[in-house]
């Protein structure tokens, strides 16, 4: 029987971590479909259900509307991550409201989903990462 002392067990447990981690060797390639050619597209990228609720992204990105609008994110573990994006029409760098808090400017999800007076739940937005992964998402 092998016994371990309390310092190897400690040692080992130490260094178990790194050979169950995720290589980060995925990607994310979104496009978007948008109507107007200005302003930026604000990209945010999460990696779990909490920190999609809590505004805690794992990446981010700004991508200027002009031409070709593509966000892509590399170096990712495999996993399932959900995406929030607005276009910043105007660019002035926050998604502008009306009085009663309801967006004016477009917006998006991944998966393209859509939300019931509020965001799409991460139920509805999360995709799973597992190599190269691309979406193209409509922004309204």
């Amino acid at each position: 029987m092998l016994r371990l002392s309390a310092a190897a067990l400690a040692l080992t447990l130490l260094a178990a971590p790194a050979a169950f981690a995720q290589p980060a060797d995925a990607s994310v390639t979104l496009t978007f479909e948008t109507g107007a050619r200005s302003g930026r597209v604000m990209v945010a990228l999460y990696d779990s259900e909490a920190s999609y609720t809590s505004g805690s992204p794992v990446a981010t990105a700004a991508v200027d509307a002009s031409g070709s609008v593509v966000a892509v994110f590399d170096n990712l573990p495999a996993g399932d991550y959900a995406m929030k994006s607005f276009h910043d029409v105007n660019g002035d760098g926050q998604m502008n409201t009306n009085p009663f808090g309801m967006p004016t400017e477009p917006y998006a999800f991944s998966n393209n989903a859509v939300g019931n007076m509020g965001p799409a739940s991460w139920d509805r937005a999360r995709f799973t990462v597992s190599g190269d992964t691309a979406q193209t998402i409509s922004i309204r």
